[in-house]
């Protein structure tokens, strides 16, 4: 995904600027889950792709209109990304063992099927110079990336266990030096090439099991953002580093599940995820204030240091001044999955009653009381909408415990006793 703001130039009247964020009407709210991606080429021409029972929507006039573009093939999937080399040649991922192509702009979209093994998801897209396109996946694990030097024609498919376990963002600052990051045994990872890919480099490690760092962005291909998203009883944190990936430090954000981060400068960006709409600090994340405006949000792209867009419950477009409507934000804090724990307390077995508004992925980790995490007890992939009733064998010692529950929709725990 590019995020890069090339040539950057804060003059000192920006400072003053009063950046404001405003939700369309169309492409309609996304229901119980949420729009994923957004990438624009330029101020007038880009493209949303919405998660749940997923579909593309493309805008030649800078969101004023909007088209759903068909993808044939692709009922009830979920679509995690969109990105475009220029505008013809795109890409579309998917977390349902789908990687698809256009050739025309959307108008028609084909499954890339030359990819060996074949990627169970694609989570992150980048498209650099003008043939060379990076993917990476996948947030449930295993961990690989996809590249391609020809626009998509050929792929080579990179195993990445060894430095990861699950991949969520890909950045290129050129084609041979770039970045991704997502998590390792360790915790949240990010991990730097500078030969296209072939070998990488641990740059950043949280040391707390079960972070991600979930995305990245790049101010003037040297100034970098990262989200974390972590679990109670941590809290999720901006990661930046201000010289390349050389040095980083982390400010606490007021929710444990953020995903999207922005930035205009080294002291002013917005930051979101699951639970929450557009959080704005002005001091480089020391304080943060809640705007009221958005939900559920994954992505910031910006075009230029004026204009940027969001993909959350909505599509979200950012200007200087006020461009008016403003969704309700305690709204968007209902959308997670619906879990029961029958019964609870638990006896030897733990059985959970999940329901699932459309494919999905799920994976539960048990912790105990204090936090300590204990291991993985549940992975599953979803194909369809539906409830789906679970039965795990709970052999561990009386006492109270916390299940970290992983989806496509966010995470959530939930208090078990035995």
């Amino acid at each position: 995904m590019k995020k890069n703001l090339l040539g950057f130039i804060l003059l000192s009247s920006l400072f003053q600027a009063q950046y404001s964020w405003s939700v369309f009407s169309y492409p309609p709210s996304n229901g119980a889950g949420r729009y994923d991606d957004v990438f624009f080429l330029n101020e007038n021409l880009g493209w949303a792709a919405k998660g749940g029972n997923g579909a593309v929507f493309k805008t030649t006039n800078g969101g004023t209109t909007w088209t759903q573009q068909v993808v044939n093939g692709a009922t009830n999937q979920y679509f995690r990304n969109i990105e475009f080399l220029n505008e013809n040649i795109g890409f579309l991922g998917t977390l349902n063992n789908n990687f698809y192509k256009t050739t025309d702009g959307g108008a028609s979209w084909q499954k890339v099927d030359n990819i060996s093994p074949y990627p169970e998801a694609i989570c992150g897209l980048d498209c650099v110079g003008t043939s060379t396109v990076y993917g990476c996946g996948a947030w449930f694990s295993p961990a690989y990336i996809i590249k391609s030097t020809d626009s998509g024609n050929t792929w080579q498919y990179i195993d990445m266990s060894a430095y990861a376990n699950a991949l969520v963002e890909i950045t290129f600052i050129n084609e041979n030096v770039g970045f991704v990051s997502g998590n390792d045994e360790n915790g949240g990872v990010v991990l730097k090439t500078i030969n296209g890919g072939t070998t990488w480099t641990k740059i950043y490690n949280s040391n707390i099991q079960n972070e991600y760092v979930w995305k990245m962005q790049f101010l003037d291909n040297n100034k970098i953002f990262c989200s974390i998203e972590s679990e109670a009883p941590h809290t999720g944190k901006l990661l930046k580093s201000l010289d390349g990936g050389f040095t980083w430090e982390t400010k606490d954000f007021p929710d444990t599940y953020v995903q999207a981060v922005g930035f205009t400068s080294e002291t002013h960006g917005w930051m979101g995820g699951h639970n929450t709409g557009f959080y704005e600090t002005n001091d480089g994340g020391n304080t943060w204030t809640d705007t009221g405006i958005g939900g559920s949000l994954n992505r910031i792209f910006f075009v230029n240091n004026n204009l940027a867009f969001a993909a959350g419950t909505n599509v979200y477009k950012m200007t200087n001044g006020n461009l008016g409507i403003k969704e309700s934000f305690k709204e968007s804090l209902e959308r997670k999955l619906k879990i029961e724990v029958v019964p609870n307390p638990v006896k030897d077995k733990l059985n959970l009653n999940v329901y699932f508004t459309h494919s999905d992925h799920i994976i539960v980790g048990l912790y105990d009381a204090s936090g300590n995490f204990i291991k993985n007890i549940l992975k599953d992939n979803i194909r369809n909408e539906g409830a789906k009733k679970y039965s795990l064998d709970f052999d561990y010692p009386k006492g109270n415990y916390l299940l970290d529950v992983h989806s496509n929709l966010g995470r959530q725990s939930i208090k078990i006793i035995k």
